[in-house]
């Protein structure tokens, strides 16, 4: 008997009387019935109880934008096919290391206060001493980590510890397998950014023996092990894998655009190498019809105006950086499938919530970008959000809004667990469980962009250079240059008008300045502020304004085939 079963069998008696119970409470009421009326269940029908909640695995991409899920079509079939994708998810922070740890803690940078990827930011800034490890093991969970964690662990002095942090295994993680960057002098070769030899701290010990393997067989090897030992155990368990893909990163290959063009590449193994030629021919966010990718920059900020239009040598270097993108994907999905079919080989599935997402987006030819991320615009905040679950089996899509904090607050809220900090995220199980309930509060993303600053506008603090609040239909972002911009979405999803100046919009731009001096420093409850009624969108309406956004971006931009498995 596995230990799923066992874990089935042992609610079983329970179950009835928990339906019974909700059903004579319910019977007679005259309101709707909430979530309590109708627990999580299994596939099988056995409801969850707190002391006995679901496995949840997360997996984790880098520098993934929300349309490459194209290029996993295992994932797509598995558990798109069979759970939920959400249209309108966003990275609060799109950079590395503020992400993941927005992701750990629950908080947004402007509270865990790790704003950049490079000192004196990085793994150095951040306080790992409560994160959702610590709060599910807590909550009687198993809890693992594998692959990419923060930039400079390894190298940077652990702020908990005080000691140099490649030995170091931060609190709350039953099994520990992150990858480390260069450490000079100790003996440790290779980085997490080296996909041919990549080391890793495997619970306190440094583990260089992977010169040559492929990073993301690796990572897969890793997380199939992980979940057969968690299987074996009886408490339910939480494992986080994070992969390396498509973030650029070496070895450099013949077939990588010129060093000169300053776009990025991963490396891919040779079995997928040329896969996606003949479907792509041109960079993902540079348009079909092979017109400029945005004609009049002059209403970005003035960072974007040292772009210019891409060349032709240039626009061959976006397409090759997105086949190269896409093959490396291809190979993360295939590691993917197999941690799904040990999952169900070991009988764990039906009791697995299974979440697939990335840290954030990635321009890819859009205004005039060659890469990149950290903006403000859709192409770098989107990231891609897919789940399964124990009665969330059936295909469908959401529109309600969901980030990085707001998922770190699902999980939580499914195991019964406290969260490490004042959660700035809210939980959207009611939305998985039961549908769109509309979008009625902000989205607040947040940036810091490298270089020289004069006088700041009021309203910015420390080291963030851009804060915007994005809603149903409108994405504001203030800059601490004094270069804002406002764009209607429902009228120009590719963001090529900034409406900021416009009278027209001088009413809507008001509002959102209001909610955007209530949440630019919220904490906790203070950032689920309720929007002002002609900023918010019932379900049908965000349905209306999310299809009308994803039809504009794919007439401009979109490919035409579905690479299969």
């Amino acid at each position: 008997m596995t230990s799923s079963t066992a874990r089935r069998l042992a609610v079983c008696v329970t179950v009835a009387v928990a339906l019974v119970v909700a059903l004579l409470v319910w019977t007679g009421r005259d309101d709707e019935p909430t979530d309590a009326d109708f627990p999580l269940t299994t596939g099988n029908g056995a409801a969850f109880d707190g002391a006995t909640g679901p496995n949840v695995v997360v997996v984790m991409a880098d520098d993934m934008r929300a349309d490459d899920l194209l290029f996993m079509p295992s994932l797509r079939r598995l558990v798109g096919e069979h759970g939920l994708t959400f249209r309108n998810s966003f990275s609060p922070y799109p950079l590395c290391c503020p992400a993941r740890t927005s992701f750990l803690t629950g908080r947004y940078a402007h509270n865990h206060r790790v704003y950049w990827h490079e000192e004196p930011y990085g793994y150095g800034a951040f306080d790992d001493s409560r994160t959702i490890a610590t709060s599910l093991q807590a909550a009687g969970y198993e809890t693992g980590y594998i692959g990419k964690y923060l930039n400079r662990y390894g190298p940077a002095t652990s702020k908990v510890s005080g000691e140099p942090s490649y030995r170091y295994v931060p609190e709350g993680w039953t099994d520990w397998r992150a990858s480390i960057d260069r450490v000079e002098g100790v003996g440790v070769h290779g980085s997490t950014y080296d996909y041919r030899d990549t080391p890793f701290n495997v619970n306190g010990k440094v583990d260089n023996r992977y010169k040559g393997d492929y990073n993301t067989d690796v990572i897969g090897d890793f997380s199939v092990e992980m979940a057969q030992r968690f299987a074996a155990q009886d408490n339910p368990f939480f494992m986080m894998v994070n992969y390396v893909a498509p973030h650029s990163g070496g070895p450099i290959e013949d077939d990588d655009p010129a060093s000169y063009l300053d776009v990025g590449t991963p490396a891919v193994t040779k079995a997928v190498r040329g896969r996606f030629d003949d479907l792509i021919t041109r960079g993902a966010g540079m348009p079909k019809d092979g017109g400029p990718s945005e004609a009049d920059i002059s209403d970005k900020p003035r960072a974007f105006s040292e772009d210019e239009e891409p060349d032709e040598q240039l626009r061959e270097a976006i397409a090759e950086s997105t086949r190269q993108r896409a093959e490396s994907i291809f190979v993360m999905d295939g590691q993917v499938k197999r941690l799904i079919e040990e999952l169900e080989r070991s009988g764990e599935w039906d009791d697995t919530v299974f979440m697939f997402t990335s840290d954030n987006g990635f321009y890819l030819g859009e205004h005039r970008r060659r890469g990149g991320k950290v903006r403000a615009h859709e192409p770098s905040l989107r990231v891609p959000f897919v789940m399964t679950g124990p009665g969330m089996r059936q295909r469908a899509d959401r529109d309600d809004p969901i980030t990085t904090i707001d998922i770190s607050a699902s999980i939580l809220d499914l195991a019964d667990a406290e969260p490490p900090y004042p959660a700035d995220g809210t939980s959207r199980l009611t939305t998985m469980r039961r549908g769109d309930q509309g979008w009625a509060t902000p989205v607040l993303n947040e940036a810091t962009n490298t270089g020289r600053l004069g006088p700041r506008p009021r309203g910015f603090r420390g080291p963030r250079t851009s804060i915007g609040v994005r809603t149903a239909r409108y994405s504001y972002i203030r800059s601490a240059t004094n270069e804002d911009e406002l764009y209607d979405l429902q009228r120009d999803p590719l963001q090529m008008e900034n409406v900021n100046d416009s009278p027209a919009y001088a009413a809507v731009r008001r509002s959102l300045l209001k909610v955007w001096w209530r949440t630019r420093n919220c904490v906790g409850d203070e950032c689920q502020v309720a929007l002002p009624p002609a900023l918010r969108a019932d379900a049908a309406t965000t349905a209306a304004l999310t299809t009308g956004y994803w039809d504009g971006v794919r007439e401009v931009y979109g490919f035409e085939e579905e690479p299969r498995s």
